[in-house]
C-alpha cells in the first residue's frame, strides 16, 4: 500500500515492524467492515495520541468523505435549509472512541471505585464483540491499559498493542503488538505518530476511496 511504502521511505527503521503494522491494520479494517469500532487508550502523551487518532478517523484525514446521495436526500426531506448545509458539510466517519475523554464518567469512576480500572470500565461499557482495542503504552506495562486489555479479551474484542521495543506485558495480551524500535519514551512516541497516521491513511483509502459510498 502506498501509505505504508511512504512510511517506510520516511522511517526505514520501521521496516523491522512492517508485518506487525500491516497485521494491526487488517484487524482494524476487518472490524470496520463488520460494523465494529476502535477504542483507544493511553496515558500522558499516549492519551493525546488516542485523541489524535480519533480525530483523524471521525472526520476527513486527507481525502473528502461526503455523505451518500441517499443520505443527503434524507436530510433534505427533514429540513430543506438545514439539510442542504448538512449534506454539504457532514463527513463520513470511522467510529473511534478515545477512552481518555469523558471527564465526568472517568473522574466519577476514579473517585468512587478504582483509578486504575477507568479504561477497563469504559471499554466494558462501550465495547462489543468484534470491536478493536488499541492500547498505547511506551513501556507496555501501564496497568490501566493492561486492565482494559484483559476486559477486551474477555468480551471478544481484538487487542492491538502500540509500545516501545520491549513490548512489556501488553505484548503478552495483545493479538498484535507493534513495537516501535526505540527505548526512550519520547523517541518511542516520535515513531508512534507516523505509525498511526499510516493506519489512518490506509483506512481512509480503503473505506472512502473513489467510488466508495456508504
Amino acid at each position: 500500500m502506498r501509505a505504508l511504502e511512504g512510511l517506510l521511505a520516511r522511517h526505514p527503521e520501521l521496516g523491522l515492524v512492517q508485518e506487525d503494522i500491516m497485521s494491526a491494520y487488517r484487524l482494524m479494517e476487518e472490524a470496520y467492515c463488520h460494523g465494529g469500532k476502535l477504542l483507544i487508550a493511553g496515558n500522558g502523551g499516549s492519551a493525546a495520541d488516542a485523541e489524535h487518532i480519533a480525530g483523524e478517523l471521525m472526520k476527513r484525514f486527507k481525502r473528502p468523505r461526503p455523505v451518500s446521495a441517499a443520505f443527503a436526500d434524507k436530510l433534505l426531506s427533514v429540513d430543506q435549509a438545514r439539510g442542504a448545509k448538512l449534506a454539504k458539510n457532514l463527513e463520513r466517519s470511522l467510529m473511534a472512541i478515545p477512552l481518555v475523554a469523558h471527564e465526568a464518567l472517568t473522574t466519577a469512576y476514579i473517585n468512587d471505585v478504582d483509578g486504575l480500572g477507568v479504561f477497563a470500565q469504559q471499554l466494558f461499557g462501550y465495547g462489543r464483540e468484534g470491536d478493536v482495542f488499541l492500547g498505547i503504552s511506551t513501556s507496555g506495562n501501564s496497568e490501566n491499559v493492561l486492565s482494559a486489555a484483559v476486559v477486551a479479551k474477555a468480551v471478544g474484542i481484538r487487542v492491538i498493542g502500540l509500545t516501545g521495543a520491549g513490548g512489556g506485558k501488553l505484548a503478552e495480551l495483545a493479538d498484535v503488538t507493534v513495537r516501535a524500535p526505540a527505548e526512550e519514551t519520547y523517541l518511542i512516541q516520535e515513531l508512534h505518530l507516523p505509525i498511526y497516521h499510516c493506519w489512518c491513511l490506509m483506512l481512509e483509502e480503503h473505506f472512502f476511496g473513489e467510488g466508495e459510498q456508504t
